[in-house]
C-alpha cells in the first residue's frame, strides 16, 4: 500500500456529490431537470450578435447569464465566457456538495475540464484589436484566455486545489473523459476532483469555425431545427453552457455525511477514423459501449436507460441506433436525448448529459426527447418520446462522439435517492 493508503491496482468507488450547471435549459440543476421534465426548450434565434447573413441562425444560449453576477470582478474581463460558466458552475457544485475547499488538504484536491474551442470569444475581440487598431491594443490576457486550460488553471486557482490538474480534448466527448479522468486521480490519491466541461462558441468567429463541418442545421424554425432519429433530421444547433460535478471517493463522501447523486460505475473511449467520411461505421461505438459495461461490471440488460449522442445527422444517427441494436437488441433499452433542448454544447454538452443522468435516477424517471415527430427509418430504438417515463432506473448509459473521431461511453448508477430528498 502506497504512503497515501491507495492499494495499486484497486479501483476505488467514485461518486458524484454535487451538480453546478449552466445551460440553455436554465442556471442551476434545478431550474435545468424542471424544463427537461417539462420538455421546455432553450433553442431560439441567436441574440449574442446579429446573425443575418449566416445559414445558421438558431442556437441554444444561456438565459439570464451576467457574469458580473457570477464571477469575481477582477476575472471577468481577464477570461472568456466558456470559463465564467465553469466558475459559476464550479461554485454551485461545491455549495451542492457542501464541500469547502478551505478545509480540505490542497494538493488533494483536483480539477479536470473538457475544452472544445477554448476562449473563441475572447480571442475573436482581440483579434479584431490587432487587425483594425494595432498590436499595442491586444491585451495581456489574451495569451491565456483564449486557451484551452484557461478553465482548468482559474477554476483551480479559485479554489486553491492544488492536486492534479488538466485538460482534455476530445469535443463533445471530451466531458466523458474527463469524468473517466477524475475515477482515476481518486485512485492514485486525490480526495475530491471538480470535473466536467463548458463551452461558449457562439460568436460570428466561432460559428464559421463551426460551419466547416457541414453538419449544422440551417433550419430557421427552433422547433424543426434539432431532430436527432427523426425522418426530418438535418443537423444539430449549437449551444452554449455545461455541467461541472463534484466527484470524490465514496469513502470520502461517507465521510463528510453527504449523500451523492450516483457513482461512476464504467468507462471507455476509443476512436472512430471513418467519422468524417461518407459511411459512418458503427463499430467502434459497439466495442467502446461494451468496454464500459465490462468496466462496469455490468451485462446489457442491467442498463435501465441510454443518453444518446444523437448527433441529428441522418448518416450518425443511423449508425448509434445500429450500435445500440447489436449490444441491446432492437428496442431493447430506454434512448433518451434532452440536448434536443439545448443544442450541442461540445465540450459541455457530455458533462450536462451525465448531470441530467443523475438527476433522473435520483428521480426515478426516464425524461423523454421533446420535439420528434417520425422516427427515421432503420432507427430501431426505443426511444423515449411526448413525456417522462417512470420506470425507476437504476442505471445509465451517456454515449458522446466528438468531431474528427472521439468516441466515449460512460457508466453510471443511482445513489442515495432518501438522503437526496431529506
Amino acid at each position: 500500500m502506497s504512503a497515501s493508503g491507495i492499494r495499486p491496482g484497486r479501483r476505488g468507488r467514485s461518486v458524484v456529490t454535487g451538480l453546478g450547471v449552466v445551460a440553455p435549459t436554465g442556471i442551476g440543476a434545478a431550474r435545468h431537470w424542471e424544463s427537461v421534465l417539462s420538455g421546455k426548450s432553450g433553442l431560439g434565434r441567436i441574440t449574442r450578435f446579429d446573425p443575418t447573413g449566416y445559414p445558421v441562425r438558431v442556437a441554444g444560449e444561456v438565459p439570464g447569464f451576467r457574469a458580473a453576477e457570477q464571477v469575481p470582478g477582477r476575472l471577468v474581463p481577464q477570461t472568456d465566457r466558456f470559463t465564467h460558466f465553469a466558475l459559476a458552475a464550479a461554485e454551485d457544485a461545491l455549495a451542492d456538495a457542501a464541500a469547502d475547499p478551505a478545509t480540505l488538504p490542497e494538493y488533494e484536491m483536483a480539477v479536470v475540464t473538457a475544452s472544445s474551442s477554448g476562449g473563441t470569444e475572447f480571442g475573436q475581440h482581440e483579434m479584431e484589436n490587432l487587425y483594425q487598431k494595432g498590436s499595442s491594443w491586444v491585451g495581456a490576457y489574451q495569451s491565456i484566455a483564449w486557451f484551452y486550460a484557461a478553465t482548468t488553471g482559474q477554476v483551480s486557482i479559485r479554489h486553491g486545489m492544488r492536486g492534479p490538474c488538466g485538460v482534455i480534448c476530445g469535443e463533445q466527448a471530451g466531458g466523458l473523459d474527463a469524468l473517466g479522468q477524475s475515477r482515476r486521480l481518486l485512485d492514485t490519491g486525490s480526495r475530491l476532483v471538480l470535473s466536467g466541461g463548458t463551452d461558449a462558441s457562439l460568436c460570428p468567429y466561432g460559428l464559421v469555425a463551426q460551419l466547416s463541418t457541414g453538419r449544422l442545421s440551417t433550419e430557421d424554425d427552433p422547433a424543426r431545427a434539432y431532430l436527432p432519429f427523426d425522418a426530418a433530421a438535418s443537423g444539430f444547433v449549437p449551444g452554449e453552457g455545461g455541467a461541472i460535478l463534484v466527484v470524490e471517493s465514496a469513502d470520502a463522501a461517507h465521510a463528510r455525511g453527504v449523500p451523492s447523486y450516483g457513482e461512476l460505475l464504467g468507462y471507455a473511449a476509443g476512436f472512430d477514423p471513418s467519422a468524417d467520411g461518407a459511411t459512418v461505421r458503427h463499430s467502434v461505438l459497439v466495442s467502446v459501449i461494451r468496454r464500459a459495461l465490462a468496466d462496469a461490471g455490468l451485462a446489457p440488460g442491467e442498463v435501465d436507460m441510454v443518453f444518446a449522442d444523437a448527433s441529428g445527422t441522418p448518416a450518425e444517427d443511423l449508425a448509434e441506433a445500429r450500435a445500440l441494436t447489436e449490444v441491446f437488441g432492437p428496442g431493447g433499452v430506454p434512448v433518451t436525448a434532452p440536448k434536443t433542448l439545448t443544442g450541442r454544447l461540445y465540450a459541455g454538452g457530455a458533462a450536462l448529459d451525465v448531470a441530467t443522468a443523475l438527476l433522473a435516477l435520483s428521480a426515478g424517471v426516464v425524461p423523454h426527447t421533446a420535439g420528434l415527430g417520425r422516427p427515421a427509418p432503420g432507427c430501431e430504438i426505443d426511444l423515449v418520446l411526448d413525456r417522462p417515463r417512470q420506470t425507476d432506473p437504476r442505471t445509465a448509459l451517456v454515449l458522446a462522439r466528438g468531431h474528427g473521431g472521439f468516441t466515449s461511453a460512460l457508466v453510471v448508477g443511482a445513489g442515495d435517492r432518501d438522503a437526496l430528498r431529506r
